[in-house]
């Protein structure tokens, strides 16, 4: 069974550590490398450029960027760098993007613009300059790239979550990543969606993966990771518990989650999870928890698992554990299997 195993990085470092930390990344075995492209972090694609340059193997890609903020002629500019840079390596992530109205930014007709932009992008990168009309973007015909890009053709990855966006994401991607969910519930749901979806636009079951993506903290004392673990997922929770339909959640705890984070207090709010909820949202504990959980959303139909930031006590450090306790584990159970 071919399953990828990936590690996604916050945007808050040097050129230092990201070249430091990529190396390790691929030194280690790990399929790929991604960005995460949170609001008022720094954008993704400096940091890939780094990699890109010290790297040889490892697939790379921005997790996501967001149509709102870049336009489609500048993310399919954005994508081609990279994919120069890296030799071919590149995938480009989209999704709608969080936490815009913060910079008074309207998300209206979220899974039209990230349709445009798939369309435009990939039109770009081919050379086809025959224009573009969609339903919130378009190209004039005859305006193309001023060079030409290493492939007319990077994988397209979404960040969706609900069945229209499953919809389109059947019809038109090649990969979707369930964000911020370590969920096999989700992933089987979201599963059963694509290939509803990709069978009915005549491209087959299975024809988009699916990648289950998660805040990971790994150390040899379990209970002390879950306890970060908690800490960092407080504030997903009430943003994705809402986007998950196989998750419920109390309206008072959701309340006093709220309450807590709002003080600034994390750790308390963290506090308030129960473990199953916990196993929900992140990857956490000792490197055979993270296995047996890595291995629960393969067999829900995961096809790539992508451990997100911290990763452990420290960020290299949990990195490291990744890939010599639960890389070569999850493999051979898999090539077993």
């Amino acid at each position: 069974m071919s399953v990828s195993l990936t590690i996604a990085l916050q945007s808050d470092k040097t050129a230092v550590e990201y070249a430091r930390l990529a190396r390790i990344v691929e030194g280690i075995g790990f399929d790929g490398l991604s960005v995460y492209s949170d609001l008022g972090y720094q954008p993704p694609m400096a940091p890939l450029m780094v990699a890109a340059d010290v790297t040889d193997s490892v697939r790379l890609g921005p997790s996501c960027l967001n149509p709102y903020l870049l336009h489609p002629v500048e993310i399919a500019g954005q994508i081609a760098a990279l994919d120069e840079a890296s030799g071919g390596r590149a995938y480009l992530g989209l999704a709608r993007g969080s936490w815009m109205s913060q910079v008074g930014v309207r998300q209206d007709r979220p899974l039209a613009h990230l349709e445009d932009t798939v369309q435009i992008v990939r039109r770009l990168l081919a050379g086809d300059d025959s224009g573009y009309a969609g339903k919130v973007f378009a190209i004039e015909a005859g305006f193309a790239l001023q060079y030409e890009p290493v492939r007319p053709v990077v994988d397209v990855l979404l960040g969706v979550w609900g069945p229209r966006g499953a919809a389109l994401a059947g019809r038109i991607a090649d990969e979707v990543k369930i964000g911020g969910s370590a969920n096999p519930d989700m992933v089987r749901q979201m599963r059963h969606w694509l290939d509803d979806s990709a069978v009915s636009a005549g491209r087959g079951a299975g024809a988009v993966a699916v990648c289950a993506g998660a805040v990971t903290v790994v150390d040899t004392d379990g209970d002390l990771a879950r306890g970060i673990a908690r800490r960092e997922v407080a504030m997903y929770v009430d943003v994705i518990a809402a986007l998950d339909p196989t998750v419920r959640i109390e309206d008072e705890l959701l309340v006093r989650l709220r309450a807590l984070l709002a003080q600034d207090r994390a750790d308390d709010a963290g506090a308030l999870l129960s473990d199953d909820l916990l196993d929900r949202f992140a990857f956490a504990g000792t490197p055979a928890q993270i296995v047996a959980h890595t291995l629960e959303l393969v067999e829900a139909g995961a096809d790539r698992v992508e451990f997100g930031t911290p990763h452990g006590l420290t960020g290299a450090g949990g990195i490291d554990l990744l890939g010599s306790a639960v890389l070569p584990a999850v493999r051979s159970e898999l090539a077993a299997a």
